[in-house]
């Protein structure tokens, strides 16, 4: 059968179009219904709630983990925040001076944490808040409190997110390799793709070198699952994927130079976890959030670098 110069011309420019719409997994409709999500989960106080509230439920407080993935995935999504002032205030008001970290909230009763503090780090680069104010101290209080492997994974963030490198991270990487397993991997049985994503990018951003790199690759690509995405240990009840998992994983592989073995499957799964809201959630037929559509942003931003 013959094609026609007309028609070889519309299914070239339908394929071009295609692939700019197909950019972030969205059509141009979708994309704005997802920053309109986002815009929606920004209160009266500046940060950004953790989700919207359902019929007749109480709406959650807003947090600073909120506002900081909110900030972020209007960024990927191509979108601006609302108000970039009064978040900068919600933002600078979780700050404790007292411990140089962040709180949650600023009313927050409990101390701050290392994850809360390498958000709202995260937070004060991406406002363009004076650095000076909350940097060095921010940095330092991560320095001081990470213990466990995820506290060390967020302080690995905050400290890449400020562009600083510590002392700390040699202590760190040495506790990191303590998890190792012979072959370069992490984890144990179904866990080990999760496992060995987590570690091998906390690894990668405290300007450690990885075991056995090739392998790591192996793992994470063979490890995406039938669905396209990365899932949790079926051994704590995921037998599904899920877009933290999935974060975690190709932010690896990202760093790695490398994508999944099948990106089609990935955008696929990313596009499931799309509600009709514009919000996306952590694993499909859940409910939307902001952290869950930061995850997505960023994924698919990385898929088509």
């Amino acid at each position: 059968m013959k094609i026609s110069k007309c028609t070889r011309f519309v299914v070239i420019v339908g394929t071009v179009l295609g692939g700019a719409n197909g950019a972030q997994g969205q059509t141009l409709e979708e994309k704005k219904a997802t920053i309109a999500f986002l815009r929606g989960l920004q209160s009266a106080d500046g940060g950004f709630l953790p989700a919207p509230a359902s019929a007749g439920e109480v709406a959650a407080k807003p947090s600073l983990r909120a506002t900081s993935a909110g900030l972020r995935a209007l960024k990927y999504f191509g979108g601006e925040v609302p108000d970039k002032k009064s978040a900068g205030q919600f933002v600078a008001q979780c700050f404790d001076e007292t411990t140089g970290g962040f709180r949650d909230h600023p009313a927050a009763k409990t101390k701050p944490e290392v994850s809360t503090t390498a958000v709202g780090l995260m937070a004060v680069v991406e406002l363009k808040l004076p650095a000076n104010a909350y940097m060095d101290t921010g940095v330092r209080y991560m320095s001081e409190s990470a213990r466990t492997f995820e506290e060390i994974r967020m302080a690995a963030a905050g400290l890449e997110a400020v562009g600083k490198h510590l002392p700390a991270t040699e202590r760190w990487l040495q506790e990191i390799a303590k998890m190792r397993n012979a072959d370069g991997t992490f984890g144990k049985d179904d866990g080990v793709v999760r496992a060995t994503g987590s570690a091998a990018a906390a690894i990668l951003r405290l300007g450690g070198k990885l075991e056995n790199r090739d392998k790591i690759v192996q793992n994470l690509k063979n490890g995406q699952r039938p669905d396209g995405g990365y899932g949790a240990s079926r051994v704590e009840g995921t037998a599904t994927s899920d877009l933290e998992t999935s974060y975690r994983v190709i932010r690896s592989l990202k760093m790695l130079k490398e994508k999944p073995a099948d990106v089609a499957k990935c955008k696929a799964f990313i596009a499931r976890c799309r509600n009709k809201d514009g919000g996306y959630s952590v694993a499909p037929g859940q409910r939307s959030s902001v952290s869950a559509t930061y995850f997505a942003g960023i994924i698919l931003h990385w898929l088509d670098e």
